[in-house]
């Protein structure tokens, strides 16, 4: 009961930060003189507030060189020279920049096309095709459906709230038809997602967050949780060139199948955490391996730190581990496979042999027992990087990847049915694709509906991807 109490006071009024700090890591010999050293130098310190020596930080120039520039000019109204009336002559200029912005201002584009007629024959009336527009009959643009989009799924601005800033300067048009109403993102996403499982690489799949409650259509008021499960893939931490992509996909639960189905005929390396479903997966599928999260390993011995001394000891091993990984980060693959081959190896084996005294030592119900079994059960999977050099220590890059949508779904009161789970899945797939890839989200949707609207091939859509914008 103690341990439950203290857990949950940690959950509450505690740090959500996981890092360790140096003075943890040491003897408390070692801690009591550090507190000394810090007591002595904060004695030693002058009274008063100390004026730095360093030049004050400005801003002369340093603005986006992309950014429309508004000059003005403040001159002198009398240009004559106050001692002996002469004319003067600009001898230099000072120059500053400010940053301004201009609030969301809507425009009505007017598209005129004259019909022609002949006045001999009578018959035959002349006229420019009408322009495509990605929503038809609808009177917005892809600009617009764009702005909509990216406010709500990058920005989590839900509908509502873009509804009353937009009523600012006119009145809301938003509709949820905008959203849904073009077949192209879809078909692009279905795209995205296939080139995601027909590259060898390694992703990493997790189910964390859930889209808000979708209501029933057979029963008024009844309300369903779904699961929204993300596969991303980043092969930057070991010099890989392939683009880094997320996918989400819907589904209505979280049942074992769902990865499998997602997947398809995938085969290769999964980083994953300790649900099980994976495992599942990879007894049925033997070209999948799996490889653990040492995060979630972390976590569970991060909780009992303060009270076991075990614990902190796990910690202080974990943590030479992501010390030698900072090192050969961004390095090749070959290059990390050799350093986990030289360092990381002893200090696996040594934790293994650490975890496995200790289990036999503590009780079996106990939360220490639990997270030492946690570990034990997965070590294959958790020390399958050291020899693959493309394999992480954990599942971080998903991890970031699902707060997003976490987000969204705190500013969404539901999803209405499975297929606006489904759609939003399929948006915040493109849309967090752009961010991984550093591409302005906005620009690239309108650009991208403008193109299917005038009608793309779909035989090229892969052309559309995100990361293309790149080249």
């Amino acid at each position: 009961m103690k341990a439950i109490i203290e857990a949950f006071q940690r959950h509450v009024f505690g740090r959500r930060s996981e890092q360790l700090d140096a003075d943890q890591l040491q003897l408390f010999l070692e801690d009591i003189e550090t507190a000394l050293g810090h007591a002595e130098a904060a004695s030693e310190a002058p009274v008063g507030r100390q004026r730095s020596d360093r030049p004050r930080k400005t801003n002369r120039g340093s603005l986006p060189a992309h950014l429309e520039r508004i000059e003005q000019v403040i001159d002198i109204d009398d240009k004559a020279c106050p001692c002996c009336d002469g004319t003067l002559h600009q001898i230099g200029e000072d120059v500053a920049e400010r940053l301004d912005v201009i609030p969301t201002t809507f425009r009505v584009l007017v598209t005129r096309r004259p019909r022609y007629g002949c006045r001999s024959c009578e018959s035959a009336v002349v006229q420019a095709p009408a322009p495509a527009r990605i929503v038809e009959g609808g009177i917005p643009t892809e600009a617009l459906i764009a702005q909509v989009r990216v406010a709500k799924y990058a920005d989590h601005l839900p509908l509502y709230r873009q509804a009353q800033i937009y009523a600012r300067q006119a009145p809301s048009w938003i509709a949820r038809r905008w959203q849904t109403g073009s077949a192209g993102p879809p078909g692009i996403c279905a795209r995205c997602w296939n080139a995601f499982l027909q590259s060898y690489g390694k992703p990493n799949g997790c189910s964390l967050t859930r889209p808000p409650p979708r209501y029933s259509i057979r029963g008024a008021g009844e309300r369903r949780q779904g699961q929204l499960w993300a596969y991303a893939r980043d092969d930057r931490p070991w010099g890989g060139g392939a683009p880094p992509m997320i996918a989400y996909v819907y589904a209505a639960d979280r049942k074992a199948e769902r990865p499998e189905a997602h997947l398809g005929i995938f085969a290769g390396i999964l980083q994953v955490d300790g649900y099980g479903g994976y495992a599942a997966l990879a007894r049925r599928r033997q070209q999948v391996q799996l490889a653990f999260c040492w995060v979630h390993v972390r976590r569970k011995f991060y909780e009992l730190a303060e009270s076991s001394p075990v614990a902190t000891e796990v910690l202080r091993r974990i943590a030479l581990l992501y010390a030698i990984d900072d090192e050969v980060r961004g390095t090749s693959a070959e290059q990390r496979r050799a350093t986990g081959a030289d360092q990381s190896r002893v200090i696996v084996d040594d934790l293994h042999h650490y975890l496995d005294a200790r289990n036999r030592q503590v009780s079996a119900k106990s939360k220490l027992g639990e997270a030492i079994r946690y570990a034990l059960t997965r070590w294959e999977g958790l020390s399958r990087f050291i020899d693959d050099g493309r394999i992480d220590l954990d599942s971080n890059t998903v991890e970031r990847s699902i707060r997003p949508p976490a987000l969204n779904r705190k500013n969404d009161l539901f999803a209405g049915s499975d297929e606006g789970g489904d759609n939003w899945a399929v948006i915040a797939t493109l849309i967090e694709c752009c961010k991984l890839n550093a591409v302005n989200p906005h620009q690239w949707l309108t650009d991208t509906l403008s193109r299917l609207a005038n009608g793309h091939p779909a035989n090229s859509v892969a052309d559309l991807m995100p990361w293309m914008a790149l080249t």
